[in-house]
């Protein structure tokens, strides 16, 4: 039986007293690449938002990684989040630290305190993205797709189940969109990792197509269902 990463269920999804998406009902299965889409403005982001804790549910039913949003607070949001791997469009890492202190800033932050199991970690995470002797380089040294590379590798650090991706090819010409579609897909096949990538790059869907999701006139429709 497959086992289910994100479960939602005729949710109502605000940002502050707006109603942006309603009713919404998907779920998504471990390994599944799916795609969000929609026009600006149409609540792609808030969708995202409410499933990492930055926005709170406050209508209808949803888990994500085994987490209640109905029940998440402030409290609960940093555990939510480490079963979670988040990759930005525009990279956000710490500038004033190279790749290797930058990955462990964020194992000490969720609660990893043993520094040969973070020494491995971050290892192992920069061999699965293929940058494994750029550790000691600056951001500034890395090529866009490098560091978008390292993101992705900031976000596998704590074997996530589930990875949402916000625009992660928007900042890159093709050749590296390529490149960074090759390398998420790779994740989702080999560790099982379910991934929603939002975009608006029909050239980067056209090239490798799966399971759409798309945010418009406040409804979410599902390519795998034909449904709101």
């Amino acid at each position: 039986m497959q086992e289910t990463v994100v479960s939602i269920r005729n949710a109502n999804i605000y940002q502050g007293t707006t109603l942006i998406l309603k009713d919404v009902s998907f779920t998504v299965n471990r390994g599944e690449f799916i795609y969000l889409v929609g026009k600006t403005g149409t609540g792609k982001s808030s969708l995202l938002k409410t499933l990492y804790g930055e926005l709170t549910l406050k209508e209808g039913d949803a888990t994500v990684a085994g987490f209640n949003l109905k029940e998440m607070d402030w409290k609960k949001v940093p555990f939510l989040r480490r079963n979670l791997g988040v990759v930005f469009q525009d990279f956000q890492l710490l500038t004033d630290r190279n790749v290797h202190e930058n990955l462990r800033f964020v194992l000490r932050a969720t609660g990893w305190k043993d520094e040969k199991l973070m020494e491995e970690k971050i290892h192992d995470v920069l061999d699965k993205v293929g940058l494994k002797s750029k550790g000691f380089k600056m951001p500034f040294e890395l090529s866009g797709g490098e560091q978008q590379r390292i993101d992705i590798a900031r976000a596998l650090l704590n074997s996530p189940k589930l990875i949402l991706a916000d625009e992660p090819t928007g900042n890159l010409d093709p050749e590296t969109s390529d490149e960074i579609m090759q390398l998420l897909f790779q994740i989702s096949k080999d560790y099982g990792t379910a991934i929603i990538m939002a975009t608006h790059d029909f050239i980067v869907i056209s090239k490798n197509p799966s399971r759409m999701l798309k945010t418009e006139r406040g409804k979410v429709y599902d390519s795998a269902t034909g449904e709101v």
